[in-house]
């Protein structure tokens, strides 16, 4: 949360500071967190499925704050639940594909540009790629023990 929580990522970046843009943020930290996790034993897979049921138990419980209905959260978690595996798709077939394609994936999620990458995307990109590095470097016994850091994001500067 920490990390989707870094102003610059809002003042630089032009992420919408929004439920909807902060929403967006911690969802593609929680896929950095998963993508580290993915090619890890069955311990480490428990482990993000722990944190996974924790997520959105966190998004319910975020929810009931707003003043949400008890009888829409289930709705609405669900749509959450699509929309996170929809990102993770989307993320995971666009890295395999170059850095551009994780760009516009990145766009059209986060921003909700359809045809091309917004300038800003291309450093959120490279965000991505540097703090999925900076993870391969920390074990999964810190994870377990709730240390976890990403990388501090730069201010973006247009090229």
């Amino acid at each position: 949360m920490a990390a989707a929580r870094q102003p610059e990522f809002y003042l630089s970046y032009g992420v919408e500071d929004s439920v909807t843009g902060r929403f967006e943020l911690i969802m593609l930290h929680a896929y950095l967190f998963f993508y580290r996790l993915k090619e890890e034993d069955e311990e480490a897979r428990a482990l993000g499925q722990a944190v996974f049921g924790r997520f959105f138990q966190d998004m319910d419980d975020s929810l009931r704050e707003q003043g949400v209905g008890d009888l829409s959260i289930p709705k609405k978690i669900k749509k959450m639940a699509q929309s996170f595996y929809g990102h993770i798709q989307a993320y995971d077939l666009a890295r395999d594909e170059s850095p551009a394609a994780l760009a516009i994936a990145l766009s059209r999620n986060i921003y909700g540009t359809e045809a091309e990458a917004r300038p800003e995307a291309t450093g959120l990109a490279q965000y991505v790629v540097a703090s999925s590095e900076k993870l391969k470097l920390q074990s999964v016994a810190d994870f377990s023990k709730g240390e976890l850091t990403f990388l501090t994001i730069a201010p973006f500067q247009a090229e």
